[in-house]
């Protein structure tokens, strides 16, 4: 396996990819609302390649909760035909590790607290996604410990930002 930040020209490849993984519809979940129309982190983006093309890939996007600058991961995606050999894990390994060392303080996502908990993510009980999303599903990570302390309410789109300029260490 290759590990490469996304391109511009693999776009289309890791979209085909989330088609695959994901029911249909997945781009009308609130999550997309906020990315519609803002780059995401391309520092971030991370693929990983074998011979015959993608085999899973991670994105960010830059948003807000509170005013705070906040990274939204997703969507994290692994092939059917390599699920089960640990490449979703080291791409989040991987991009946390990389946003950490970039200066994010916070990293936010939608989904099952089981799974994400074993890379640190708890339910963020005061911060509110986009409806129809079920609060028990919004997670967020520390890359600086306290980070998230005092930072609430709705996570809100940063329009027209490109993904690499809303960093903060705090």
């Amino acid at each position: 396996m290759q590990l490469s930040c996304e391109t511009p020209a693999d776009w289309w490849e890791v979209e085909a990819l989330y088609d695959l993984c994901f029911a249909p519809g997945r781009t009308a979940l609130s999550s997309y609302r906020l990315r519609d129309g803002v780059d995401p982190v391309a520092e971030l983006c991370l693929l990983l390649r074998d011979d015959s093309g993608v085999a899973a890939a991670i994105r960010y996007w830059p948003v807000q909760v509170g005013g705070a600058p906040v990274l939204l991961l997703g969507p994290i995606a692994v092939h059917p035909t390599h699920q089960s050999e640990g490449l979703g894990a080291w791409l989040m390994r991987e991009s946390l590790d990389r946003a950490r060392a970039l200066g994010w303080a916070r990293v936010l996502l939608v989904g099952d607290a089981p799974y994400y908990g074993r890379f640190g993510f708890a339910v963020l009980p005061e911060v509110t996604m986009p409806p129809p999303t079920n609060p028990a599903r919004v997670l967020g990570l520390e890359l600086v410990p306290g980070a998230w302390a005092g930072v609430r309410g709705p996570v809100e789109k940063v329009a027209g930002a490109p993904g690499h300029s809303t960093r903060d260490a705090t």
